[in-house]
């Protein structure tokens, strides 16, 4: 069993190194970002905490950015998107872009990994300013449309006590099948998201688009919450009909 100052890593590979490197991983999704914040959490000495957050950056499954501060890595979401055969990300890409054009908004798809959200794949807008999700990219579950509609069943779920919503939001997102944002993630740019079941009927994923509150307004659900839950049915019925997530 390792041992860090916040937390027991019940199940150890024997690997030391990998994991260490995995309670760095671990640290930085949990929000420590500075490297004294990082030392902190796992219980590495400052040293160890930086050879591995740096080697880790190497390979791409962490980035820093222009503050010097960790955040987890494009390739977490690159991998997360890629297995196969997958029928959701195979499926999702006319769905979102048949989104994209009945909105005029970007599109995308996220899968929850862990505590984080990632996009597994995405319609940009044709011209004009896009707000663009690369696939790939990890959000966190604690702002924005999509991470409600992934927390919204299960509002125990420790996250919720830091996010920028509430239970009784998520409440609301379950009664009406989805939710919106404005601002929540990132200023000036709003979203709305709504469940992909699977087969058992469980949240798999969420289809959402994104755009600027000068465009999608600050009621962004009025405008596109129809479309949106349409896009997410069609969906869930390629799961139901392959019998599972994908």
């Amino acid at each position: 069993m390792l041992r860090c100052k916040y937390h027991f890593v019940e199940q150890t590979s024997g690997v030391g190194v990998l994991d260490k490197a995995l309670l760095v991983l671990d640290a930085v999704a949990a929000g420590a970002t500075s490297l004294a914040a990082l030392t902190e959490r796992t219980g590495l000495s400052r040293a160890t905490a930086h050879r591995l957050a740096v080697a880790l950056e190497v390979h791409r499954l962490l980035r820093r950015d222009r503050a010097g501060r960790w955040h987890l890595g494009p390739r977490l979401g690159e991998l997360a998107g890629a297995p196969a055969p997958d029928a959701l990300v195979e499926r999702a890409g006319p769905v979102l872009a048949r989104l994209r054009d009945s909105t005029g908004e970007s599109a995308q798809l996220y899968r929850r990994v862990g505590e984080t959200r990632v996009c597994v794949a995405a319609a940009e807008r044709r011209s004009g300013l896009r707000d663009t999700v690369p696939v790939g990219s990890v959000l966190p579950l604690t702002a924005g449309s999509a991470a409600q509609v992934l927390l919204a069943t299960d509002p125990e779920d420790p996250l919720v006590s830091g996010a920028a919503f509430s239970s009784r939001a998520l409440a609301e997102v379950r009664r009406r099948g989805w939710a919106a944002s404005v601002g929540e993630r990132e200023p000036g740019v709003a979203s709305v998201s709504a469940p992909v079941r699977g087969a058992d009927g469980a949240v798999v994923a969420a289809v959402s688009v994104s755009g600027p509150i000068e465009r999608l307004s600050r009621q962004p659900g009025r405008l596109h919450a129809p479309a949106v839950i349409a896009a997410a049915e069609r969906l869930s019925e390629v799961l139901r009909r392959n019998g599972g997530e994908g």
